[in-house]
């Protein structure tokens, strides 16, 4: 049994790394890149284990406006919603996900909610209409937003087939998601180019 030990210890030392690192560059069909775009990893189908969630997650809102426009949080996560500015809001969600309400709060006050479902959870304010952003709820340890060159970028992928769904608030898909099928390779970096088509945006010029 020891020499069966040691043989299967050295067999495993001699194997090749089987994780990779991967990059998926989100563009849109002119070239443009796609910042705050979601994209989620499924290795072989099913979900990253999401492990322990120490970060500290927020939205802010600054110069009527909610910061960041997107945000990425695991199943679980606690989100503060600080408020910045010299006025008060009223942040609600009528998204099936997390429905709730901050009724209205002023300056230097801040309110929590957690988020116990997977999904996307549409934000706005019931006292400033233009105020408006998105919290993707992720079941995979493998989930960036992508930044303004429209890469996101993951670490220690398992080798083999994979799913990635990539989401958007404009893009144009059933609920504003494509999935695609990838093949990580076992060691290295590899790109994953992903092209997308956008609406525009409520506002010309704003969250591209």
């Amino acid at each position: 049994m020891r020499a069966l030990a040691l043989l299967l210890a050295l067999l495993f030392a001699a194997s090749p790394a089987v994780a990779g690192d991967l990059i998926v560059q989100v563009r849109t069909a002119n070239g443009a890149a796609v910042p705050n775009a979601v994209v989620t990893i499924y290795p072989g189908g099913r979900p990253a284990p999401l492990g322990a969630d120490r970060g500290s997650h927020q939205i802010a809102q600054r110069d009527l406006q909610f910061s960041p426009f997107v945000l990425v949080v695991p199943v679980g996560a606690e989100v503060s919603f600080p408020n910045f500015d010299n006025v008060r809001h009223h942040v609600y969600s009528f998204s099936p996900v997390r429905r709730f309400e901050l009724r209205l709060y002023a300056r230097e006050q801040a309110r929590s909610v957690r988020f116990d479902r997977p999904g996307i959870v549409a934000l706005g304010c019931n006292i400033h209409d233009s105020m408006i952003a998105f919290i993707n709820v992720v079941d995979t340890g493998f989930a960036a937003r992508t930044d303004a060159a429209g890469r996101a970028s993951f670490a220690g992928v398992p080798a083999g087939a994979a799913i990635a769904r990539v989401w958007h608030p404009y893009l144009r898909a059933p609920a504003n998601q494509i999935q695609l099928r990838l093949s990580v390779a076992p060691a290295g970096r590899q790109t994953q180019a992903v092209a997308v088509n956008l609406r525009a945006p409520p506002r010309p010029g704003r969250h591209y």
